[in-house]
Formats: structure tokens, C-alpha cells, sequence
């Protein structure tokens, strides 16, 4: 069955992610720590200020994940992710997201994003959840069922943009974090930060990708300096050299509208979870990198 349309951020409208994904196999591995990691250190730096805030978060998953089930036990990634860091004495500046991930149930469950926002969350704050998944729809529903701050939708995360910004509080955060199972994923990622900093000055973006090689990514922070967004950030960290197409190699963070002092916190983070993750590979490393000035 063909994918559904829907419209474009930027034009005229492209294929709805399919909905086979499933994140249960790679809950808790390296590229969620970085991701929930620099989440945590936004998520706080909102809370400084009284006022409310929104999140959206565009391609939710089921809110939290077994590490005993049979999908995590089959790849076991999560073991070479938030199970080293779980493991530290002093987590340095990475204390904030390792205590929360502790507090909510690991290493026996990982918190996805749904459930590290909501444990952040103020009684003046609210969360908008978006996953089209049948049964990880049904689940992150079921976690939030009468929690007036959380709202739950099942539709596609990319149209959802359109629909639910701006938020009526003025202020806060849009997390996308697309699977990349379809080609045209950096596209519509760019498209969609052009779209926001245009719809929600105001709001914190924060758009996740892979490093598998570095042609893709170079494109993609090219698409995004010409798309007319300004003051975008890019938060690296990859455990290989960036050359395998077919691997996973690292991942990274752009974020747009940052807090401030956000990008010169980054590096030491980086830095703390290259030192527990790595392995002393001599192809891996971590970056922040401003790709648009403010």
C-alpha cells in the first residue's frame, strides 16, 4: 500500500512516514542518551522562566520501553548507551539526564522523550504527543489517559506542524525526531525548521538526524543555512569515522533558537558522553558547530 500524502511544510506535499517502525529495538542506545541528554538541558533551561510553556513532539514512539523485552534483548543496544552511564560514579555534566532516567524506572525501563518531558513539566506547562503507530499510539494514550497536560494525537508528525504551532502559550519547544526509514527525511527536516522559525519565532527547535557518512549532513546543514532560518546550532557526537553509508556511525542535534549559554554547555556533555560511550576509536569525536549566525 502506497504511503499517504500530506501537505509539505515547504511545498506542495511528499509521503507520510510509513508506520513499521518500531524504536523498542534501539530504545536507551547511544544516539537516544545524546538526543534526551541536550532535551533535558532545554527542557530546563525553559523552566527558568514563570511563564508557560508547550512541547510538541512530532514523532513521540511509546513513551517508555522495556530493556528486558524481547526487542531490546535482541539487539542489546541499549547496553553500550544508557547502560554505561547508568554505571558512572560521577556523570559530570550529564548528572541532570542520568538522574531523571534513573527516577523513571532505568535500567529496568528507558523514558522516552514523551516521558522525560512530562516528568519536567510544571503545572503550568503542557505536552503535545504525535505518533502514528497503531500500537504505540495506543500505548503512549493509555500511560497519559487523564493527564490534562498532555495531549495525544495520532496522525503524521510532519502535517501536525502546520496544525498545532504556534502554541497558544507563546513559548517553548518542538522536538522532531523522524526515523529516516524514507528518503527525503533530511529534506523534509529542513523544510520543516524553515516553516518553524517562521510560524514560532519564539520557540526552541531541536531536530534530530544520523551521521552515517557526511555528504548527507553537509547537504542538509547547506539546506538549512538556505532556507533562511537563523542562529542554528549543531550538536554532534559519532562513535566512528563518518565513512559507512550502511551504519549508524554517530548522530546530531540541530537546534534553532537556543538558550543562552546553550551551545558552549554542549561540548562538555558531548565530551562526558564520548568518554563513557566510546571506544577509543580513532575516528570518533563530537562537534558543535553554529551553522547560521543569530
Amino acid at each position: 500500500m502506497r504511503p499517504a500524502r500530506v501537505a509539505a511544510p515547504g511545498d506542495g506535499g511528499y509521503p507520510a512516514r510509513p508506520v513499521n517502525y518500531r524504536h523498542a529495538f534501539h530504545a536507551g542506545n547511544f544516539a537516544d542518551c545524546m538526543k534526551h541528554a541536550l532535551l533535558v538541558r532545554l527542557l530546563h533551561a525553559l523552566r527558568r522562566k514563570e511563564t508557560p510553556f508547550a512541547v510538541l513532539d512530532t514523532h513521540a514512539g511509546r513513551g517508555a520501553y522495556d530493556l528486558s523485552a524481547p526487542e531490546a534483548e535482541r539487539t542489546g543496544e541499549w547496553r553500550g548507551g544508557v547502560g554505561r552511564l547508568l554505571g558512572l560514579a560521577d556523570a559530570g555534566p550529564l548528572a541532570d539526564y542520568v538522574a531523571l532516567v534513573r527516577a523513571l524506572g532505568a535500567p529496568a525501563r528507558y523514558p522516552g522523550s514523551p516521558a522525560l518531558v512530562r516528568a519536567l513539566l510544571r503545572p503550568q506547562d503542557r505536552l503535545v504527543c504525535v505518533e502514528p503507530h497503531p500500537e504505540d499510539h495506543a500505548a503512549l494514550a493509555a500511560r497519559f489517559r487523564g493527564d490534562r497536560q498532555v495531549a495525544v494525537h495520532r496522525r503524521d508528525g510532519w502535517e501536525a506542524l502546520r496544525a498545532l504551532t504556534p502554541p497558544p502559550e507563546g513559548r517553548g519547544l518542538v522536538l522532531m525526531d523522524p526515523p529516516f526509514e524514507q528518503e527525503g527525511e533530511f529534506d523534509r527536516l529542513a523544510a520543516s525548521v524553515a516553516l518553524l522559525r517562521r510560524r514560532f519565532r519564539a520557540g526552541i527547535l531541536a531536530a534530530w538526524y544520523p551521521i552515517k557518512h557526511r555528504a548527507p549532513v553537509r547537504a542538509f546543514h547547506a539546506a538549512l543555512a538556505a532556507g533562511g532560518a537563523r542562529d542554528l546550532i549543531a550538536a554532534e557526537l559519532w562513535l566512528r569515522a563518518p565513512t559507512d553509508p550502511a551504519r549508524l556511525n554517530g548522530c546530531g542535534l540541530v537546534v534553532a533558537n537556543a538558550p543562552f549559554r546553550f551551545a558552549e554547555e554542549c561540548g562538555p556533555m558531548l565530551a562526558a558522553m564520548l568518554a563513557a560511550l566510546g571506544a577509543r576509536d580513532s575516528g570518533e569525536g563530537w562537534a558543535v558547530t553554529r551553522i547560521v549566525e543569530e
